[in-house]
């Protein structure tokens, strides 16, 4: 690999992104994704589902009824990094999100989600609520219905404008920043590690 290339990082970087999606031992399979909640940042792990390099998209699930979700439909701008210490390789992506819901592409990711995946969304009451007592939101797969986990389910789709590779080394580290522009020109630069 040849962290001298532009290309070949940005190559490196889809390829990472891509394998993530499968690879769950992959470190880039659970990035932390940022929001805004009114002035505040707010900061989660998610699980990667789904990585597009020629659209520039991403997706994670989530419970429609979660704050995140929420947030995002306040405001859609959406931070994204993910850093392996073994591979010495940071990415991070800034984009807009929008959430799917009762269409065609969430179901689509409905129906190829796994059951202890759609588990999660047959949850009483929605993700982030207070509660009392939580051992009365545990349950067991055979008491419920997945089916009706579907209500609840949405994807956070994040089209990305910004990605930003950073490959550190002991003779040097490597960073470079890729924008795509309005009408998707890409323009990269390198930074200053």
């Amino acid at each position: 690999m040849n962290y001298n290339n532009k290309s070949e990082i940005l190559k490196r970087a889809n390829f990472l992104l891509k394998d993530a999606v499968k690879n769950r031992e992959s470190l880039f399979h659970t990035p932390i994704i940022s929001t805004f909640a009114d002035q505040n940042i707010s900061s989660r792990v998610m699980v990667l589902r789904d990585h597009n390099a020629s659209q520039r998209t991403i997706r994670f699930h989530s419970d429609f009824r979660s704050d995140k979700v929420q947030e995002l439909i306040d405001n859609p701008k959406t931070s994204i990094i993910g850093y392996d210490p073994a591979l010495k390789t940071q990415i991070r992506l800034i984009g807009r999100s929008t959430i799917n819901h009762l269409n065609k592409k969430s179901l689509k990711a409905w129906n190829e989600s796994q059951a202890i995946s759609k588990k999660c969304y047959s949850v009483k009451d929605g993700s982030s609520q207070k509660a009392k007592k939580p051992e009365i939101y545990d349950f067991h797969i055979k008491d419920i219905k997945l089916e009706d986990g579907y209500a609840n389910f949405c994807t956070i789709e994040v089209a990305y404008h910004t990605l930003e590779f950073l490959y550190l080394q002991r003779q040097g580290h490597r960073r470079c920043k890729f924008v795509w522009g309005a009408k998707g020109k890409l323009s990269s630069t390198w930074l200053v590690p």
